[in-house]
């Protein structure tokens, strides 16, 4: 079978959008599969619905990438979004003709390449994702690297070269998965200038630079796992495409920038989802809580009662039904942003539970449940208890869902994790930090309030004795005891009431 390129998409008569020469605008560090499904998508959309006519240079952050992959294919590749929207089952494909070629800096003539790019005064801005451990300051690395390993080092360099050319400021997206990820890259960049002891010039240059912190959200599997499904498509499309890259539908982009930001991107005026705002953390807190915040919130108990994947969970009427009190009655009304903007994300974030798409594991999910309960869940209840007075039914029986998990039936201790069993018997492995796992385990004999005591009183679990929340630990008992007794689905459907 053929291999994608422009002059195939011609001879097989494709009539979707393409666009074949355009000015190079972007110059993106990361060429893997979560920007090509976002960032670049998201150009490519901008290029057909208000004539953006622009491309994105890609450039691979670490020596191993994709390079060659994407060059023999003139940068073109398919995108799969596959998910639920407005409650339809949404399956769509798109040729990406936004990405104009990819540079390994690694050689010396992408090398040189990437500075001509970072000279040229047709480029606008700069997209990172180099994961979480990309934002890093290296004090090894040096002006004359070709290409210094971190990558601030590198968009130091490419900064550097641009005002040396006498070209101005550009705009600088960061969608590394930490705080403040906008703010660690500039400041990394200002710690090389000063390392590097650049011109005073240079450094106040840099204030011509907006560094934006973002916050991405779209969940990008990135292939299609069975092989005949694979080759399935394939046959279909016409063309082999090794590159073929698979999301959700559902895509938010919230960039923290100033307002004019909203009117020179070209995402807003294309309809797309991407807030311009003066803080982002409105919004990750909106995430953490309302998505995640989901997920770890009904898991737990969700698996002891017999589930095995998320969708599933969405077609049982109790357990969604525990989601939906958890998310619109307990979570949002502790959050800031507007109430709307709140519910239709929590809409959209029950669509992506049910992606019939995606089986989602319930067990991978249950990985280190109690740091993630303390990081997503225990805000919202907190918040919950100061607001109201009392404990959130549905969050305290979260809690003592999570407890259940890990201390309900367990059977022994080992190096791969906490051996318990469900009730319908099948075994399960708690996978924790080893500490968390000896201390359930050292609690094996307690009594339901003693082992509620001794785990809520835990600080290092919590960042806090919970046993001085005012009820907590009796709320939690009780749920506790309700578990054991009746059941998750019971429990759970005891906490819910006629009208969400």
């Amino acid at each position: 079978m053929k291999a994608l390129h422009y002059q195939l998409l011609k001879e097989l008569g494709y009539t979707g959008y393409v666009l074949e020469q355009a000015p190079e605008k972007v110059l993106q560090f990361g060429e893997g599969n979560f920007l090509r499904a976002f960032a670049d998508y998201w150009f490519d959309l901008a290029n057909e619905r208000v004539g953006w006519n622009g491309k994105c240079v890609l450039v691979q952050p670490i020596p191993q990438g994709a390079a060659k992959e994407i060059n023999a294919q003139q940068g073109l590749y398919t995108l799969c979004l596959r998910g639920r929207e407005n409650g339809r089952v949404v399956d769509r494909r798109r040729v990406i003709s936004a990405v104009s070629r990819c540079l390994n800096p690694y050689e010396a003539d992408d090398y040189r390449s990437m500075l001509e790019v970072a000279a040229s005064p047709e480029l606008e801005y700069i997209v990172s994702n180099t994961t979480e451990a990309g934002i890093v300051y290296d004090e090894t690395c040096k002006l004359a690297d070709q290409p210094p390993t971190a990558f601030p080092a590198k968009l130091t360099q490419v900064l550097y070269h641009r005002w040396q050319a006498g070209q101005p400021g550009l705009v600088i997206l960061s969608c590394e998965l930490i705080d403040n990820n906008g703010r660690v890259l500039r400041d990394c960049v200002e710690r090389y200038a000063a390392q590097w002891e650049l011109e005073p010039a240079f450094r106040d240059w840099l204030k011509e630079c907006t560094f934006c912190s973002t916050l991405v959200d779209r969940i990008v599997p990135g292939r299609i796992q069975d092989q005949g499904e694979q080759a399935r498509l394939e046959q279909e499309l016409g063309y082999a495409d090794p590159l073929l890259d698979v999301g959700e539908a559902f895509g938010v982009w919230v960039i923290e920038g100033p307002e004019w930001l909203a009117d020179k991107l070209p995402f807003r005026s294309a309809g797309l989802n991407c807030p311009v705002v003066p803080d982002v953390t409105p919004y990750k807190h909106r995430k953490v809580r309302i998505l995640n915040g989901g997920h770890t919130g009904f898991v737990p108990g969700a698996y002891l009662a017999g589930f095995q994947i998320v969708r599933d969970c969405m077609a049982h009427p109790v357990v969604r039904g525990f989601l939906e009190q958890m998310l619109y009655r307990e979570i949002i009304p502790t959050l800031a942003l507007d109430r709307s903007d709140l519910e239709q994300f929590a809409a959209a974030v029950e669509e992506r539970f049910d992606n019939p798409f995606v089986d989602h594991a319930l067990l991978s999910i249950c990985l280190n449940t109690v740091s993630k309960w303390r990081a997503r869940n225990l805000p919202s209840l907190l918040a919950y208890h100061e607001q109201t007075g009392q404990m959130p039914p549905c969050l305290t029986m979260s809690l003592a869902a999570a407890i259940q998990f890990y201390c309900g039936h367990m059977e022994a201790l080992t190096a791969q994790g906490l051996i318990c069993r469900r009730p319908d018997g099948r075994v399960y492995t708690v996978s924790d930090d080893q500490w968390v796992l000896e201390f359930c385990w050292a609690h094996r004999m307690d009594s339901a309030g003693e082992l509620v005591g001794a785990i809520l009183g835990h600080e290092l679990m919590w960042g806090m004795d919970l046993t001085e929340v005012d009820g907590l630990a009796a709320a939690v008992t009780e749920a506790l005891l309700k578990i054991r007794s009746d059941g998750v689905l019971a429990a759970y459907a005891s906490c819910l009431v006629k009208q969400i």
